[in-house]
């Protein structure tokens, strides 16, 4: 795939090269062919019955591995979110430090679990901070948020599953397209309300068409990109077990999908606190 979540793109089990890499990798750590020469009967016959090694004994990448460490990813951030929500004014930290966390994660070669659940702890940070600002002034919008990305999250999964949903070049390209403008998008917004030509809270989010809000017109493209990304992530990691990949580059899994949620999750929020905040 030419493009993908960038918590993937520089793993390179997930790589076009991912193949040659992991032999490498097993061969370095010593994992050859058993030789027989010089064998008993008695033993070819042992070795003969002993059962296939499967992925665990192999170190191998496997779903149930890779949903382990995505769940202990997320338990990660739920803590920070906690300590967030009561400590709003840590958004501010979590938000910084995810950030330079999450580049390391993108650039770094061989994943981390430990980088992997610094950065799940500093979004948590973030993710509850702004939770517990928003509710302060929507009530119940937390609540609403979360239960809009649980769905999108699950129906994405069903979908993919089903092999109704798949990625594809063509509809990668379009996905890229639409990152890249909203990110301009994005920094113009942030531009003009930086620099005061721009005096509504939500910048040019608060602008209506025929009385719908802009921010919830953006917001709607941004959950279907996000949902988008959720496929690519899925993909990837179908990639990774199906490659045979080390068990470790799980957590470039857990990475990039905890990414995924929490650009989704904080899309929901703000797109329901314009939406009510035009009511």
């Amino acid at each position: 795939m030419a493009f993908s979540n960038p918590g993937f793109s520089q793993s390179p089990a997930f790589s076009e090269k991912g193949a040659a890499v992991i032999r490498q990798e097993r061969a370095a750590a010593g994992q050859r062919p058993v030789e027989y020469n010089g064998m008993t009967a008695e033993q070819l016959q042992d070795l003969y019955t002993q059962p296939a090694a499967g992925p665990a004994e192999t170190d191998r990448m496997t779903y149930e591995d890779t949903i382990t460490k995505t769940v202990i990813a997320f338990a990660v951030l739920l803590v920070g979110a906690a300590v967030g929500w009561f400590v709003p004014a840590l958004a501010i930290v979590g938000a910084i430090a995810g950030f330079v966390l999450a580049l390391v994660n993108i650039f770094k070669k061989r994943p981390s679990a430990g980088l992997v659940l610094a950065y799940s702890a500093a979004q948590g940070l973030f993710v509850g901070g702004i939770s517990s600002i928003f509710e302060a002034q929507f009530d119940g919008i937390v609540t609403q948020a979360l239960l809009g990305t649980a769905a999108v999250f699950v129906v994405t999964l069903l979908l993919f599953k089903s092999g109704k949903v798949r990625a594809s070049k063509r509809a990668t390209k379009i996905f890229m397209i639409g990152m890249v403008s909203y990110g301009l998008f994005s920094l113009l917004n942030l531009g003009l309300m930086a620099f005061g030509a721009n005096s509504n809270p939500w910048g040019l989010r608060g602008g209506d068409i025929f009385g719908i809000p802009i921010g919830f017109l953006i917001g709607i493209a941004v959950v279907l990109m996000a949902a988008y990304s959720l496929v690519l992530d899925f993909d990837q990691v179908k990639t990774g077990v199906e490659r045979g990949a080390p068990s470790i580059y799980g957590w470039s899994a857990a990475f990039g999908i905890v990414m995924t949620v929490v650009w989704l999750y904080v899309e929901i929020l703000r797109m329901l606190a314009i939406l009510r905040g035009s009511e």
